[in-house]
């Protein structure tokens, strides 16, 4: 039977060398593909029960962590494997920590790749000797028990996709319009989503989506790409 993958990554070339990656790995994959976290939203929603999910974490309307805490909160059976150029041992054990299956950096060789994607999709897990070490000896301090993170994992897609749209700057008028809903509406669910995330107001919600940029989980904001 077809393994059916949702590939969640904004290029296009990055995109076609993961297909061909996933197709040799496991064969013939019904493979949905998504360049941006609303998109992979909905996605999933109509998806039922995917094989596996490959997810960029820099994409559009990520912040951070943030895809990985929506998806694990609100589909923890789905395997998830981030697929990232930060390749950090400390965003590694984070995103253990979350419950990712996966953190596979995208410098990665073809075989490395593929024999992790096999383990993956077998129940296992696949990380790098060092993360698994750092983990294990709890060398990092996590950043998936803070308020917000808890907090996105309670919320529903629908908000969710708000919170994106007020990262984004979007008023309660324009949402509604995007969304198709009315101006009530958007506010009930913008209170909610301060309720859940802890914070009283849309300036902030910004900063605490802002505080989860990968580079706020680094020492020194030291990031190598």
């Amino acid at each position: 039977m077809k393994k059916n993958i949702i590939l969640a990554e904004d290029h296009p070339l990055l995109r076609t060398a993961l297909k061909l990656a996933l197709q040799d790995a496991l064969g013939p994959v019904i493979c949905s593909e998504a360049e941006s976290i609303d998109v992979l939203q909905r996605i999933m929603e109509k998806k039922e029960d995917p094989d596996l999910v490959l997810l960029d974490l820099n994409m559009p309307g990520a912040h951070g962590f943030s895809g990985l805490h929506f998806l694990k909160g609100n589909y923890p059976e789905c395997p998830v494997v981030v697929i990232s150029a930060y390749e950090e041992t400390q965003l590694m054990v984070e995103a253990m920590n979350i419950g990712a299956a996966g953190y596979i950096p995208k410098s990665a060789q073809h075989q490395e790749l593929k024999e992790a994607l096999q383990k993956i999709v077998q129940g296992e897990t696949w990380f790098t000797k060092e993360a698994q070490v750092a983990f294990n000896t709890n060398q990092y301090p996590t950043h998936s028990n803070t308020a917000i993170n808890k907090g996105l994992q309670t919320l529903t897609p629908q908000q969710f996709r708000i919170l994106g749209m007020i990262g984004n700057g979007l008023l309660n008028k324009q949402i509604g319009y995007e969304l198709n809903i009315s101006e009530a509406t958007v506010k009930a669910h913008v209170t909610a989503i301060f309720k859940k995330i802890k914070v009283q107001n849309r300036t902030q919600a910004v900063i605490a989506l802002k505080a989860m940029g990968l580079e706020h989980n680094l020492p020194n904001n030291s990031i190598g790409l």
